[in-house]
Formats: C-alpha cells, sequence, structure tokens
C-alpha cells in the first residue's frame, strides 16, 4: 500500500535548479565518510572508490526508472571478505575485486529468480536465522583487524571512538548522521596538533605523517588500473585460480547477506517516501541496479556497492524525496574522484584512527546481525533455530582459524558458515519464515 507523505517529489519544479544542486552536494557530505572509509580500510583507492559509487548510483537511478532515491556507496558487509582474501597484501587485492565483480553476479541471478519464482520463495532460503548470524560472524571475524590497527597509537583511537559515541548520543542536526566522519577528523586534528608541538616524538608514539602529500597534483584520473582484475587480461599480474575461486566462492557468500540487507534497505526507503518500491519498480530492478553496479566497481578496482542509509536519513530529513537529487550527488562524487589533492590528503590519516573507527563499526556490523534477529522475532524456542545458529558461528569461527581445504580450493569461515547455514536450514523441518513483500 502506497501512503504518499508530505514532501517533496519534483525537485527541479519546486525548488530549482540551485537548490537542487546544494542537496545533492548535501548527500555527497553524508555518504563521503562510510564511503571513503572502506577503501582507506581495504588499501584500495579512494578516488576510483569515489568514481565506481558515482558511477553505480546512475546506472540505478537509470535502471529504476528514476523512481527510487538511493545513493550507492562502499559497502562494508564484505570487509570480512576483503580481509580473508588480501590481509592488507596489496598484490591479492585485483583477486579481491575479482569477488566483488562476482558478488555483483549473485544479485543478478537473485533478481532472475525473483522474476521467475517470485521473492517469497527465494527468500525462503535467506531466512533471517540464517542471515543474522552471517552478519554478527562478519563483526566477530573483523575485530581483530581493527583491534591490531589501533594497537597503534591507542590515545588516537581512544580519541576517536570517544568522539564517534558523544556525537551518535548527544549530536543534533546533520552532525547526528555524521559520527564517524567526526570522529575520523577530530582525532585526526587532535593528531596534528600533536605532530606540529612534538615532531612525532611524544610517548614515542606514530601521530602524523604528511609525507602523502608530497608531490600530490591537483587533478589525476583515478588509478583504475592498480587493483582492478583487469591486471589479469591485460597480463599485468598472473592469475593464480587457487587464490581467486576460493575469493570468488567467499564474496559470492557475503553477497547472499548483502542481499537481504539490500531488501530491507528497499523497504525502509520506500516507507520514508511512501511508497512500495518492492512493487514498483520491483526487486528485479533495484537488484539488478545493485548487482551490476558492484560489478562495474569491481572491473575498475572498486569495492563493492550498497543501498546508503545515511543518504536515506537525509531524504527523511529534508523530505525531498525526487530522486534526481541522487543523479546530481552522483555528478558531484565523479568530479571529486579525479581531485588528487583530496585522496593525497585521506592517506596521512594515521591508521590507528581508523582502527579506533573500525573498532566501533565492526562491533555495528555485529549489533546488526543481531537487531536482525531480534526484530524478524526469530523463535530460540525452537530448537532447529538454535541448532542452525550453532552451527553456523562454530563453523564461522572455526573454519576462520583453520580454512576447509578441498583439493586447491582453501575456503574460510564466512563462506563455510553460509553454505552449512543455507543447508541446514533447508533439510531441518519446522521451517516458520514468511517473506513479507509489501514491507509491513
Amino acid at each position: 500500500m502506497e501512503k504518499k507523505v508530505e514532501g517533496i517529489y519534483d525537485g527541479f519544479k519546486e525548488l530549482g535548479t540551485g537548490k537542487m544542486m546544494v542537496l545533492g552536494l548535501q548527500h555527497v557530505f553524508a555518504m563521503f565518510g562510510a564511503t571513503v572509509l572502506v577503501p582507506l580500510l581495504t588499501g584500495l583507492s579512494v578516488a576510483v572508490t569515489l568514481f565506481c559509487a558515482g558511477i553505480a548510483t546512475i546506472w540505478f537511478f537509470l535502471i529504476t526508472k528514476q523512481k527510487v532515491p538511493v545513493f550507492l556507496g562502499s559497502s562494508f558487509a564484505f570487509l570480512g571478505a576483503f580481509a580473508s582474501v588480501a590481509n592488507g597484501d596489496m598484490a591479492l587485492l585485483p583477486y579481491a575485486t575479482l569477488g566483488v565483480m562476482f558478488a555483483g553476479f549473485g544479485y543478478v541471478v537473485l533478481a532472475v529468480l525473483f522474476g521467475i519464482f517470485g521473492p517469497k520463495k527465494v527468500m525462503k532460503l535467506f531466512p533471517p536465522v540464517v542471515t543474522g548470524p552471517i552478519i554478527i560472524l562478519i563483526g566477530l571475524i573483523l575485530a581483530p583487524v581493527g583491534i591490531s590497527s589501533a594497537s597503534g597509537n591507542w590515545i588516537l583511537a581512544i580519541i576517536a571512538i570517544a568522539i564517534i559515541i558523544s556525537v551518535n548520543l548527544f549530536g543534533k542536526g546533520m552532525l547526528k548522521i555524521i559520527p564517524i566522519l567526526c570522529g575520523i577528523f577530530g582525532a585526526y586534528i587532535i593528531g596534528v596538533i600533536v605532530s606540529l608541538l612534538s615532531g612525532n616524538a611524544l610517548f614515542g608514539l606514530p601521530w602524523v605523517d604528511f609525507s602523502a602529500l608530497q608531490g600530490a597534483t591537483i587533478f589525476r584520473v583515478p588509478p583504475f588500473m592498480d587493483y582492478s582484475p583487469m591486471r589479469f587480461v591485460f597480463g599485468l599480474q598472473t592469475f593464480d585460480p587457487t587464490i581467486a575461486w576460493p575469493a570468488v566462492i567467499t564474496f559470492v557468500v557475503v553477497a547472499v547477506a548483502a542481499m537481504v540487507e539490500h531488501i530491507g534497505d528497499i523497504c525502509a526507503i520506500g516507507a520514508t517516501c511512501g511508497k512500495n518500491f518492492i512493487a514498483d519498480p520491483g526487486l528485479t530492478r533495484t537488484l539488478l541496479g545493485d548487482g551490476i553496479g558492484t560489478s562495474i566497481a569491481g572491473a575498475l578496482g572498486g569495492p563493492s556497492n550498497t543501498t546508503y542509509s545515511e543518504n536515506t536519513g537525509v531524504v527523511a530529513l529534508t523530505r525531498v524525496y525526487d530522486p534526481k537529487v541522487m543523479f546530481i550527488a552522483a555528478l558531484f562524487a565523479i568530479a571529486f574522484s579525479f581531485i588528487n589533492i583530496l585522496d593525497a590528503f585521506i592517506n596521512t590519516i594515521p591508521w590507528s584512527i581508523i582502527g579506533g573507527v573500525s573498532v566501533v563499526l565492526y562491533g555495528m556490523i555485529s549489533a546488526t546481525g543481531i537487531r536482525t534477529i531480534v526484530e524478524n522475532q526469530v523463535d530460540f524456542k525452537n530448537m532447529r533455530n538454535i541448532l542452525v545458529m550453532a552451527l553456523i558461528l562454530v563453523c564461522g569461527l572455526g573454519f576462520n582459524a583453520a580454512p576447509l581445504q578441498i583439493g586447491p580450493l582453501s575456503l574460510g569461515g564466512l563462506a563455510v558458515a553460509a553454505i552449512v547455514g543455507v543447508v541446514i536450514n533447508a533439510i531441518l523441518p519446522g521451517k516458520d519464515y514468511e517473506f513479507d513483500s509489501t514491507c509491513d
């Protein structure tokens, strides 16, 4: 059921070009902190990530018949997959982006299945009792990475964490929706002051290193080939199938949880705008928008994309429901990707600050998994649900420490846990989940 809410549905007619440009720029600032944080955590290029986010958003705008006000920014759901495949080794990042490409193809397959069988039958394979624990696992598996990064300078890490918590609890207006950005730059400013006053000598800890700014130009074409799987095609790097196929499997498995998140986000933006986007333009189109946008990003050497709740928050705040404002934001993101000095500046942010932010984010990922279970009222009085969740968690953590070897393939914890979860849930009797296509 559509319940049209009070707001602006035709921005250029009701507000004019100038205000629409400002609103588009505001959406860029809303997505910026989270979008650039993913390449910082994975080692990918910030410039390429911004470019891919812009291109993916434009594609989504077109494939959904210009009806859904969504911005596609880089996804945190795949951080565990990046850590599993590359673990900080830049030479392995092209294999990770190959996995991103195939994860996007997974969205396409699901979109086709939705078109053939309908969402209710397909979603029976991925109920909250499966997807919730998988999301919990992503955060738990990443936890050591966040702690390790923060340990370089716990002072800066704790400052970043404290700012994020304070802004999240007590911030108002625009600050309320950018706590991560506040945490990063608040801690960064303190780090810069310490560096200028002590020359990185205080307590013998690393503070801020400005060397990344040396030789930086104002404009530069994003380095698309640095971590793109196209490096294999053009002979810039030797292809190793024993690394590639486990990477693909890992990313496709994580995509299952991301697809379910996508459906929830489409419901959320529909409720915000007073429209049922599940019905029109339909999940087939939104999944194609998200999936092909992700595959394009992977091919260019960028991270996977996802519908951004930060921008949904801005839509709710401004009550501007016109999807064209996202198209404008996408153009700004593409333009910013060519500003090299911006990329260089971001690379001066100390890794310990990113670690502190990661501690919060990875915990939030696990908390999101718990929320998925709670909000969908998974019945843990039912022993079959306990067994499904128990096997997912133990397999995820266990095989993350000791990957499963199947011939030349090595499957990590997330891949094994997801496969076990889907299979066990499918064969055990007593399934009680029904997908609600009305988003009620």
